[in-house]
């Protein structure tokens, strides 16, 4: 008797942190969603000087929301069948870094070296938003995005080519007394124009390096332009794609048979 009731705290535990729909896993992930806002705000917030005083606050927030992500970690571990497979999973290595920060810090004393780790957490969250009318969005600009990644890899390569080269050419037109004192300045001048940033703290000072500026900036519009094209182009396709496609509600994965009602990847309903 006592080893069926703790399979069944198991599988209700896992209904409630896994299945966002149910009643009980909508409300999980609010939570789990608040405590996330929270944490980060508070991080946030305990950097600035005005906020200095409030700094015993924070610390007291920052302690309760670990403490409830390392319960949250725990069960997640116990509720699998198979918990080495979340530990090693993209969201297991999130949830861990996330948690972990604190804890470092207390025993370990370098704290701001940390920090960053701890607004992991904002990550956690498009598992949460990653539900429903989402899931199908989410799974189509994924598929465009690594779709593009051949052309887009090309297209950048050819875009650092470029800006050695202008940087190269800048550096021997320019000079040292203009403040190019070297390629790799030069290239970082390239770079900073041609995307048309202009942070402005080196400037071409002779014709023929200004001529050459303004080359660059007019080619920084065309460049901006082209990696959107290219992602827009296979999300378009991917769409198209899937006008007549059956796809699951729960996971996004549309590759199934002719006349499947379920999925076969996770066994969620078809769309």
């Amino acid at each position: 008797m006592t080893k069926i009731s703790k399979k069944t705290w198991k599988e209700r535990w896992f209904q409630i942190i896994f299945e966002a729909d149910t009643s009980k896993g909508r409300t999980f992930d609010i939570v789990l969603m608040i405590l996330i806002l929270i944490s980060v705000t508070a991080l946030i917030l305990s950097t600035v000087e005005s906020f200095k005083p409030y700094a015993n606050v924070f610390e007291i927030i920052e302690w309760c929301v670990t403490i409830l992500f390392s319960v949250e970690y725990i069960l997640r571990l116990i509720v699998l069948k198979r918990p080495s497979t979340y530990i090693f999973s993209f969201w297991g290595i999130i949830d861990f870094l996330s948690t972990i920060p604190k804890y470092l810090s207390y025993f370990l004393g370098f704290e701001s070296y940390l920090t960053i780790l701890r607004t992991f957490r904002l990550i956690r969250i498009f598992r949460i938003l990653d539900l429903g009318p989402y899931i199908g969005e989410s799974h189509n600009l994924s598929k465009a995005l690594k779709a593009s990644k051949e052309k887009i890899f090309v297209f950048l390569f050819f875009v650092l080519a470029i800006s050695v080269i202008l940087g190269t050419i800048m550096y021997w037109v320019e000079g040292a007394e203009h403040g190019f004192t070297n390629i790799p300045k030069s290239i970082y001048w390239t770079i900073v124009t041609l995307t048309t940033v202009g942070y402005g703290d080196i400037a071409p000072q002779t014709g023929l390096g200004q001529f050459i500026a303004s080359i660059v900036m007019i080619m920084g519009f065309g460049i901006i332009a082209v990696p959107t094209g290219i992602v827009t182009a296979e999300y378009t396709k991917t769409m198209s794609n899937r006008t007549n496609t059956k796809m699951c509600r729960s996971c996004g994965e549309d590759d199934h048979q002719d006349g499947a009602k379920y999925c076969h990847k996770c066994g969620g309903g078809m769309s």
